[in-house]
């Protein structure tokens, strides 16, 4: 019973570690079925290169625009506008500026974790990259055939990715040069782990040697903030939804969920229009906004209507 708790309070507070590990695993995965369902070389000469790189890289680059979309710092940089509680000045502008690149790079370290795995399992397949890189190998592994030019040559290598469509003669020099390009493309993988992983590091390293805080103050703002996040969440349900209620009420007369209810308003035609169709953020003053029509309506609308008492024939 007491080894669930340790586990609990080890893994408390590395949600971001966790979460990364899970987006990896996903992305192998796909990776995996994706190029088990989808992925042919088309072995044409200047097709292998444009299919191998976009099966390289498009997927990457739609995974990294994921990312960002997902992060919620995303859009606290690119939303609204820098709080009016900080002074015009150079010192301040300094610090905004510090702290964006810094937000920016957290955001952008999070989101190249799905695009960084999926590059490198790619690569450690060697699929793509045999199929990219194949008609660029020297003539040395296949010699030299009498009377053929340089684009039957290019042609021959081009079909290497295809086993059908070599000649049997060619057989075992289509087995080296697969053997050549998956070496190539396993080190490539490897080596692009090995230089995410020391990036990694040594920027929590810097990280942590510049940081203010000692070790344990760093552990204590952490959970703060995470507490802080969580409080925060639930305060901003509860608020909108009692702030929601009331201008519910004052529409049709009743509180949702409320089982002793005597009377409930009959809204007009009129009413009824103005809550109704699209509505944007509206400014009403320097300081508010309208958040929706039935908002709108409710701060200017006295709302004495028809009243229908549920204990009377309408």
């Amino acid at each position: 019973m007491t080894f669930l708790p340790k586990w609990l309070t080890f893994l408390k507070g590395k949600e971001v570690v966790i979460a990364n590990a899970i987006i990896a695993i996903l992305t192998i995965g796909g990776q995996q079925l994706f190029s088990f369902f989808t992925f042919s070389c088309p072995c044409h000469v200047g097709q292998n290169l444009i299919y191998g790189l976009a099966f390289l890289g498009v997927p990457a680059l739609i995974l990294l625009v994921i990312g960002y979309a997902l992060n919620n710092q995303t859009w606290r940089l690119v939303t609204g506008k820098r709080s009016p509680l900080l002074a015009e000045s150079t010192w301040n502008q300094l610090l905004q500026c510090k702290l964006t690149c810094f937000v920016l790079c957290s955001i952008t370290g999070r989101a190249l974790v799905a695009p960084v795995t999926w590059l490198a399992v790619t690569l450690i397949n060697g699929s793509y990259y045999v199929c990219a890189v194949s008609e660029y190998v020297s003539g040395y592994y296949y010699g030299d055939i009498p009377n053929a030019t340089i684009s039957e040559r290019q042609r021959i290598l081009a079909a290497f990715p295809c086993s059908q469509l070599v000649p049997p003669e060619l057989s075992r020099a289509r087995d080296e040069v697969i053997l050549l390009l998956r070496y190539q493309s396993q080190v490539a993988g490897w080596l692009l782990i090995a230089v995410v992983v020391i990036t990694v590091f040594l920027s929590y390293c810097l990280a942590s040697c510049f940081s203010p805080l000692s070790f344990l103050h760093f552990r204590y703002w952490t959970s703060y903030v995470r507490n802080e996040q969580e409080l925060f969440d639930e305060a901003t349900d509860q608020h909108s939804k009692l702030y929601a209620m009331k201008h519910v009420k004052k529409f049709f007369g009743f509180v949702p969920g409320n089982e002793n209810i005597n009377e409930i308003r009959i809204p007009s035609l009129r009413e009824w229009q103005a809550i109704s169709g699209l509505a944007f953020l509206k400014l009403v003053d320097e300081e508010h906004y309208d958040y929706s029509l039935l908002h709108d309506w409710a701060l200017k609308d006295s709302a004495d209507r028809k009243y229908l008492k549920l204990d009377e024939d309408p």
